[in-house]
């Protein structure tokens, strides 16, 4: 019986050694994809999301020599927001705009609070589709509308639930429509509210802009957001509207974005008083809802900008993948550290300078945490919106 127990204890030994063996065996290669990982992040961090931070935005615009524009916003029981956004918009300094709303099948008060708009404003003009049960249809038909309704070839895009921060956001948006520039992306931000999922709201918002509007100032232009968007009516009929994605409920900014826009012809803008500010959603549910909208959009753009996107969400979570697996494999020692605080202090050092520039409050703290759990999300909403293969309504 002892001779069996040393002969288990040997082997056991044994075994364990195997397995530190294995053990310092992975250790090498999961840090050189570390590194590999950390290289690529700080590519992206430094040298490409902070483009948009260098762009010159301040601009002398003559309001004499302005075009008229028409802004159009589409609305599905909004009456409350109506309320309090339209008159933020109709009263924009500027020479010469119309405000275009298209009503689409509210079931609440919004048509009469409309008709009490058009009569106290000139430059207000609505229009209404009427709800179809038979016939369920997404955002872009009611854009369309409205866009074919405008009496200019500027149109801005914005929403019921938004408001601009300044009253010289056309102003602001309209100057940018030179040197061939046909196609203006702007901020649309949330408003501050307390809580854990308004800090996490915030902070998606602001790496997605960081994102978009750094690549369109590089030359790889891919979305916009429907809150803050500009475009002449010509490009849109040229394009054929939303034909070629009209299948995809979703999709009316960034699709047609993608599928429009050019190094030649786009343009975007920070400036304080060229953004927006939207309600955020209330509930981590309805969050996850509305990311899972915007993401289920994603496969439907061009093979370059796929790989640009991915290749940023992956290496970000190998990196933070990597050093889980050192610690686990206790090999986390000091340079392990150093490698995350690079990135760390990176990161938060672009992430401020985006804050300041769109006045975010008390969410830098959180950001180490938000960044991880972010590519996260992204992932299981994008596998999940290729599993089911379906569209989600826009209301």
């Amino acid at each position: 019986m002892l001779v069996n127990v040393l002969y288990n204890l040997k082997h056991n030994i044994v075994v364990i050694e195997i397995i530190k063996q294995n053990i310092h065996n992975l250790t090498l290669p999961i840090s050189i994809l570390l590194v590999t990982s950390l290289l690529v992040q700080l590519y992206y961090i430094l040298l490409i999301n902070t483009r948009a931070l260098k762009k010159r935005t301040s601009q002398i615009i003559d309001i004499k020599n302005t075009e008229p524009l028409s802004v159009i916003i589409c609305a599905k029981n909004e009456e409350e927001n109506l309320k309090q956004n339209l008159p933020l918009i109709l009263n924009q300094q500027y020479p010469d705009f119309e405000v275009i709303v298209v009503n689409d099948g509210s079931t609440d008060d919004s048509a009469n609070l409309l008709a009490e708009f058009k009569q106290n404003y000139s430059n207000f003009n609505y229009t209404t589709i009427d709800e179809n049960e038979d016939f369920y249809h997404g955002k872009k038909l009611a854009l369309t509308v409205g866009i074919k309704a405008a009496g200019n070839d500027i149109i801005i895009l914005t929403d019921a639930d938004c408001f601009p921060k300044s009253n010289k956001w056309i102003l602001n948006i309209a100057g940018r429509f030179r040197n061939s520039k046909n196609l203006i992306l702007g901020y649309g931000g949330y408003e501050i509210k307390k809580g854990f999922l308004n800090k996490l709201i915030q902070f998606d918002t602001l790496t997605i802009a960081m994102q978009y509007l750094s690549l369109a100032v590089l030359g790889f232009p891919y979305m916009g957001v429907g809150r803050n968007i500009a475009y002449r009516k010509s490009l849109f009929i040229k394009n054929k509207g939303f034909a070629s994605h009209a299948y995809v409920l979703s999709g009316d900014d960034d699709l047609f974005v993608n599928e429009v826009s050019t190094k030649e012809n786009t343009d975007i803008i920070i400036d304080k008083n060229s953004q927006t500010l939207s309600k955020p959603k209330e509930t981590f549910l309805e969050w996850l809802n509305q990311k899972q909208r915007h993401l289920s959009t994603g496969k439907f753009y061009k093979t370059r900008d796929k790989i640009i996107l991915s290749v940023e969400n992956m290496s970000r979570l190998i990196f933070y993948l990597c050093i889980i697996l050192l610690f686990i494999l206790k090999s986390f020692s000091y340079y392990i550290i150093g490698i995350y605080l690079i990135r760390l202090i990176s990161q938060l050092t672009v992430q401020k300078l985006f804050m300041k520039k769109f006045e975010m409050k008390k969410i830098l703290i959180f950001s180490p945490i938000f960044d991880m759990l972010i590519p996260i999300f992204n992932l299981y909403l994008l596998f999940t919106s290729y599993l089911t293969q379906r569209n989600i309504k826009w209301k």
